[in-house]
């Protein structure tokens, strides 16, 4: 129960929530042509329903907003949760603090609805009393604050938070693999297919519009959908206004330096994935944070960075899927599990850091492509070539000549963390000198070659 004043305060708060009463089998190829990366966790299995029936019933239902307290649906619409806080408002006595930061506002009254029917309200909800002032002539009523000031409530919201941001990401990598993508520019009549990334940087680079890197976009075909429709319409796209042709708006845009998109609008921080890491914060916030420095009282005091640890950085074998944080563990592993000892490779080689590299890359692309690293013999699954360089004891290594070429100084995975954990001793020993940069030999292409008749000529 809130005191007087603090009521009125919040009284006021309720004054101000928005409310509308308007009714309530090919050979692999032996090159790579895309990038890879390590496996890094395994997704979880859908769950299939009983029936197709059951299933449409469950979605149809999971699309509607369910009052707290009551049997009453709302559409999941912008115009509907207005209608939806309006009747927990008028109905109910119950308001929901901040809830444009709620990710997902149905599951959220989804659980609230739940808990409500084992206790009462008083037991999770702040109490309100209005007019409690001996000059307040209306009645006293009670309203009923839910907000993140609960334990269970904030931990609710984050968990909604890390459940969108899933989502999000999720669908971001999908839109960023897909090759089937076909749309044409908004300023000039070029199509684009497969990857969105170029139609984005043909309208950057050509047109001077940025929308910012392509990466860093979601939903990408509904944001292109609204720019369109918006220009479709005479709009500016930045101050957004409308103009009686196309021709003006073009010259508009031009001359007021207009080819961008308005940041003040609301409306396209959907699109943007900075706008879904933190909880309660867009763009703007997280852009206005002060990254500096905090200075404390010992200035003088060195840095301790010995008790820095990257956390989460896993090292994949070079051979199968098992990984460890430890470079150690993950060499034994190899050792044990595949009889190849990584360690008495680089002592017996006196391999630099350089072909330490070459050799890591070597391996992974040969395992990636199922090919036996000794034999070359092509396997239809890794399982088979495991087997097979078991069996035949192919656990070494072929001739130096094989791997120890320039084209593997590219990594064979993005994401490779054993690179990343290599040693170079050379650096390590504090070598002095002039160090001596020697080019290697590209192998002569063969007869016939585009670049055979480049070279000649």
């Amino acid at each position: 129960m809130v005191g007087p004043h603090e009521a009125h305060s919040w009284f006021s708060y309720l004054l101000l929530v928005p409310i509308r009463f308007t009714g309530l089998a090919e050979d692999k190829p032996n090159c790579i042509l895309e990038p890879l990366t390590l496996p890094e966790r395994q997704e979880s299995p859908s769950i299939p329903s009983d029936s197709a029936a059951g299933a449409a019933d469950s979605v149809a239902e999971s699309d509607r907003l369910v009052c707290l307290l009551c049997e009453q649906t709302f559409e999941d619409s912008a115009g509907d949760r207005d209608m939806f806080l309006a009747h927990l408002l008028v109905e109910h006595k119950v308001v929901i603090a901040d809830v444009k930061l709620i990710a997902d506002l149905k599951r959220y009254a989804k659980h609230w609805k739940e808990r409500f029917q084992d206790q009462p309200l008083t037991e999770f909800c702040s109490v309100i009393r209005t007019n409690t002032h001996p000059t307040d002539k209306a009645p006293s009523e009670d309203f009923y604050l839910l907000c993140d000031v609960l334990p269970e409530d904030k931990q609710l919201r984050e968990e909604l938070q890390r459940g969108r941001l899933e989502e999000i990401l999720t669908q971001q990598h999908k839109e960023r693999t897909d090759a089937h993508f076909s749309r044409a520019c908004l300023f000039c009549k070029m199509h684009f297919q497969g990857n969105r990334c170029e139609l984005f940087n043909h309208m950057t680079f050509d047109h001077g519009f940025n929308v910012g890197q392509p990466d860093n976009l979601v939903y990408a075909n509904e944001f292109l959908d609204i720019l369109q429709e918006k220009l479709e319409g005479l709009q500016c796209l930045y101050c957004e206004k409308t103009f009686k042709d196309r021709p003006t708006l073009k010259d508009h845009m031009r001359k007021k330096l207009h080819k961008k998109i308005n940041p003040k609008n609301t409306a396209y921080d959907k699109f943007y994935v900075i706008n879904y890491l933190e909880l309660g914060k867009n763009w703007e916030s997280i852009q206005a944070e002060d990254d500096t420095e905090v200075v404390t009282e010992d200035t003088d005091k060195e840095e301790e960075w010995g008790d820095w640890e990257e956390e989460g950085a896993q090292a994949v074998c070079l051979f199968c899927d098992v990984s460890a944080e430890s470079i150690d563990k993950l060499t034994q592993h190899m050792m044990d599990a595949h009889s190849f000892d990584f360690s008495k490779v680089k002592e017996s080689l006196e391999l630099t850091f350089y072909q330490q590299i070459k050799l890591v890359n070597y391996i992974r692309r040969q395992v990636h492509q199922c090919i036996c690293v000794v034999c070359q013999e092509r396997f239809s699954s890794r399982a088979a070539m495991l087997d097979h360089m078991t069996s035949q004891g192919h656990t070494g290594l072929p001739e130096k000549s094989v791997w120890d070429q320039p084209q593997y100084f590219f990594p064979t995975y993005e994401n490779d963390t054993l690179l990343c954990n290599l040693e170079d001793k050379d650096a390590d020993s504090g070598c002095q000198g002039d160090g001596i940069v020697v080019a290697e030999e590209l192998p002569v292409p063969e007869q016939g070659s585009v670049l055979r008749d480049i070279l000649r000529s």
